[in-house]
């Protein structure tokens, strides 16, 4: 069987990550001179207890090439037939050199690809899943590589951040940053594009950005898949009720972990999609 790879921050739930026997590696997390393994040594819970209260923006670090080869190694032990990896965003994160660089030095026989994804948090999320559910159904790889690199081709995100403070001081703001300025009073909407955070509007409420989230689900014209991300939105009921009512029933829900949550911060909502067959 082929088994597929990923990074933490994709931001599936444990029950998704266990059922279709995807395999994480983590990122690290370093608050200040205390660094911590995502998802091992700092949980979503610790994370955003210490984002709250520490003084100094948590930093986020790729996974080294030797724990990559480690998480290739186990599974060629465990009678892998290949192995494909789909990673965050190399627009964004250190963390597709490494898998791929770890992939050029195996030397278990066995073969890997690693895929950029050019998406972060549950969009790379359901990429992934794409790709373990075709390695489910006895997929070759390179038919289960073709199956993630078409959700690749037609997933994104499309959310609302509280703030842009924790973009900015993060340096991940990329393509954003000519179009919000420096306007403060607003309601950022975010998206993807060539692999980099990317304006998708501005407004000046938190219910008017709540509401263009759910307008830009509306304006797609096929979806296969639909996900919620969030950081502990205050009104994630209410979204998921308005989410419920156009037919958008029982989505994927991911609450948004240390390597999404230390850029975006907390208070975001948002929606992770598939579009075509």
């Amino acid at each position: 069987m082929i088994r597929i790879v990923t990074d933490s921050s994709c931001d599936l739930p444990d029950e998704i990550l266990e059922s279709h026997r995807i395999t994480v590696v983590p990122l690290t997390i370093r608050f200040g001179d205390d660094d911590f393994v995502d998802r091992q040594e700092l949980s979503v819970d610790d994370f955003w207890a210490r984002l709250t209260t520490s003084e100094e923006l948590p930093e986020t670090a790729a996974p080294s090439v030797g724990r990559f080869q480690r998480a290739y190694r186990d599974l060629s032990n465990a009678g892998a037939d290949g192995i494909v990896a789909v990673m965050i965003s190399a627009g964004i994160s250190a963390t597709h050199q490494s898998a791929t660089l770890a992939a050029e030095q195996l030397t278990s026989g066995i073969p890997v690809r690693v895929i950029d994804s050019g998406l972060v948090s549950a969009a790379l999320g359901l990429c992934v899943l794409a790709a373990a559910r075709a390695a489910q159904a006895g997929g070759t790889i390179d038919e289960v590589e073709e199956a993630a690199r078409r959700a690749v081709d037609s997933s994104n995100l499309f959310a609302s951040l509280d703030t842009l403070e924790f973009l900015k001081r993060g340096g991940r703001i990329g393509g954003a940053a000519a179009f919000f300025g420096n306007l403060l009073d607003v309601k950022p909407l975010i998206t993807f594009a060539d692999g980099i955070v990317s304006a998708g509007g501005r407004v000046r409420t938190r219910r008017k950005a709540i509401r263009a989230v759910l307008d830009h689900l509306d304006s797609l014209e096929s979806l296969t898949e639909v996900g919620v991300v969030h950081s502990d939105a205050p009104d994630l009921d209410e979204f998921l009720e308005a989410l419920n009512e156009r037919g958008h029933s029982d989505p994927i829900v991911a609450r948004l972990g240390p390597v999404v949550g230390t850029h975006a911060g907390p208070g975001v909502i948002g929606v992770v999609y598939r579009e075509g067959n």
